[in-house]
């Protein structure tokens, strides 16, 4: 599938999991840490898993405005995503991660929230990423 980008970012990392990473522009600049659950030291610094997190977030709610938008429902201003990720030992080796969406939605009915919130996972680019890789629970909360 192609796409056709409209915008493009770099970010790059040093020292790994408890180094550094920083957008081009400098506007992230983050200290990494490894979590203790992890064999790390913990401590201050974010991890991948917590950048991941923020960041599908942040796109899920963006997509729900856009589909929002497109059905003529109104997003409530004070809704809500709360992205859960895990990571762990896959079966078939290696690691791999879990991603769980939590949404309110306030003052908007369960079935328009569910509806809007099934429309979002469809055209949300972090969905469409993990799609048949990774293990994303939707909750309407």
């Amino acid at each position: 599938m192609s796409v056709d980008v409209k915008y493009t970012t770099q970010a790059t990392a040093n020292g790994g999991r408890d180094g550094r990473a920083q957008t081009q522009d400098g506007s992230l600049d983050v200290k990494l840490s490894t979590p203790k659950e992890l064999g790390g030291a913990g401590g201050a610094g974010n991890n991948p898993e917590q950048l991941f997190a923020a960041g599908y977030a942040a796109c899920f709610l963006g997509a729900m405005k856009f589909v929002g938008g497109q059905e003529k429902i109104a997003v409530p201003a004070d809704t809500t995503v709360t992205a859960k990720v895990g990571i762990g030992p896959r079966s078939e080796g290696g690691f791999g991660i879990t991603a769980d969406l939590t949404i309110s939605l306030p003052g908007l009915d369960k079935a328009t929230a569910e509806k809007l919130v099934e429309k979002a996972h469809q055209v949300c680019p972090y969905s469409n990423a993990t799609r048949g890789n990774v293990d994303v629970g939707l909750t309407v909360a």
